[in-house]
């Protein structure tokens, strides 16, 4: 290995940059004046030295693969675990969502279900446990039941079925949010079931409906058809009911009754 002896200190600072556009280290790149001097102050060795210089640039990697793994989950706003109001809604156990939070269940491939009334914190519990899976490594897709089954059917229609269901089969967590807010004929229910088929047993699903499992007659009109999605929603899996009464509507009232409306 040729080694440079002899650089002035700002060849060496003009090397290093070179080198690490060439590497591909844009974090050591933009951080190493930084951290050059921080070590000098400290009498860093040589080794503790680079060790921070690598540690830096995995630690932004991870960070970047995080953010690219949330965008292509496409969820349609930031929710975090941090920002939900456990003491508003009594029915749902920290403890139990903190559990769901490590991920094992999704390691496992076994499904999710939240259920209960608007406004009780499914779809804030659905993207937040969804960025987490997501943070953790795993490839996270949300999306609204109507939108699914839409593009199912027409998939079907244009003859690409199989690779659209093929694309959500590989997806280590398919959240979908809004189920039982709207009927779904039977082609649209078959073609759901389809979607849950292949993901069996495989990779987690995880759901947030207003309806009770009694109650999902009515999006799934036909009774055998809905035993079997039930069935494939809940068979080990976990199911967490958020009650009835909308903490959002009584944080409403709360605020306009402190403002005299």
């Amino acid at each position: 290995m040729t080694r440079h002896r002899g650089l002035t200190e700002q060849a060496a600072d003009a090397a290093i940059d070179s080198a690490c556009r060439l590497l591909r280290l844009p974090t050591i790149r933009s951080q190493f004046p930084e951290l050059a001097e921080a070590a000098a102050r400290s009498q860093m060795t040589y080794r503790g030295f680079l060790a921070e210089l690598l540690m830096a640039e995995c630690d932004d990697r991870a960070r970047r693969r995080s953010e690219r793994r949330i965008k292509a989950a496409a969820f349609p706003r930031d929710k975090s675990l941090r920002a939900f109001d456990f003491d508003a809604n009594g029915n749902v156990d920290p403890a139990v969502i903190h559990t769901l939070a490590t991920c094992d269940w999704v390691k496992k491939g076994m499904p999710l279900c939240l259920i209960g009334d608007s406004g009780t914190g499914k779809s804030h519990l659905l993207i937040a446990l969804g960025t987490e899976a997501a943070m953790a490594g795993y490839r996270v897709r949300y999306v609204l039941a109507t939108k699914l089954v839409n593009e199912l059917v027409e998939a079907a229609d244009d003859k690409m079925l199989a690779k659209t269901i093929a694309r959500y089969g590989r997806v280590d967590l398919l959240r979908i949010d809004e189920l039982g807010y709207m009927e779904l004929d039977k082609r649209g229910a078959e073609l759901l079931f389809q979607v849950l088929t292949e993901r069996e047993e495989k990779a987690s699903v995880a759901i947030a409906s207003n309806e009770a499992f009694s109650g999902w007659t009515k999006t799934f009109t036909d009774p055998r058809l809905c035993a079997a999605i039930v069935d494939r929603l809940t068979f080990g899996g976990n199911i967490i009911e958020t009650g009835t009464d909308s903490y959002r509507l009584a944080q409403t009232r709360n605020q306009l009754a402190s403002t005299g409306q």
